[in-house]
């Protein structure tokens, strides 16, 4: 039997995922918690195989960070990051962290235990890009990455010549980025810009 750690706070989705590792002849469900900052001390507490991990968890603990520092310790954990979150850097940080796999809840329940057939079989399996959400008149997949790391920060609340400094470009290039964003959102202005993408979860700020 495979062992699996399930690292999620939300109960319902918690549960969802513990019926169908119950339900199945070749996944054993380990134990369950609801931060990624004791997913590490579950490993040296528990003999885990994979770990079914979100992103955001409780205590504000990171599902990403919590997966770097693992891979260090335990090299042959394989771990699948499960998110309902579209924030379009989640797919990178994931790569870089060396998480095995990723998948986003909006899929089909089902699909989970087929994403932990093919990762415990050496496969990595990532989607290829993140859901594309409606922002206003247009889609999310129309902004540049520029774009969105400008608006990562103008949701934060900084102001441009802070945006400036902590992405290394001109005042006059955040102006010119925060401009294209609302001529292809529609939105009148930054707070609106700001809120609507806050709102939408396409960009979440983090201060690491």
């Amino acid at each position: 039997m495979i062992n699996v750690l399930i690292v999620e706070d939300d109960p319902m989705a918690r549960q969802l995922l513990e019926i169908y590792i119950n339900t199945s002849e070749r996944y054993n469900h380990v134990q369950s918690v609801e931060s990624a900052a004791l997913a590490e001390f579950c490993c040296r507490t528990n003999d885990v195989d994979v770990i079914l991990m979100d992103v955001c968890t409780a205590m504000n603990a990171s599902g990403l960070e919590a997966a770097e520092k693992i891979k260090k310790s335990f090299p042959d954990i394989r771990i699948i990051i499960i998110t309902s979150q579209p924030e379009c850097s989640f797919l990178e940080k994931a790569h870089c962290a060396g998480v095995d796999s990723f998948w986003y809840k909006s899929s089909k329940a089902e699909e989970i235990l087929s994403v932990m057939d093919r990762t415990m079989a050496g496969e990595s399996v990532y989607p290829e890009s993140t859901p594309s959400l409606r922002l206003g008149d247009t889609f999310s997949d129309s902004l540049s990455g520029r774009e969105l790391e400008v608006l990562r920060e103008l949701v934060a609340g900084e102001s441009d010549a802070a945006i400036a400094e902590k992405l290394f470009m001109s005042v006059r290039t955040v102006k010119a980025h925060i401009h294209s964003m609302k001529e292809k959102t529609g939105f009148r202005n930054r707070t609106e810009l700001a809120v609507r993408a806050r709102e939408s979860g396409l960009v979440i700020y983090s201060k690491k």
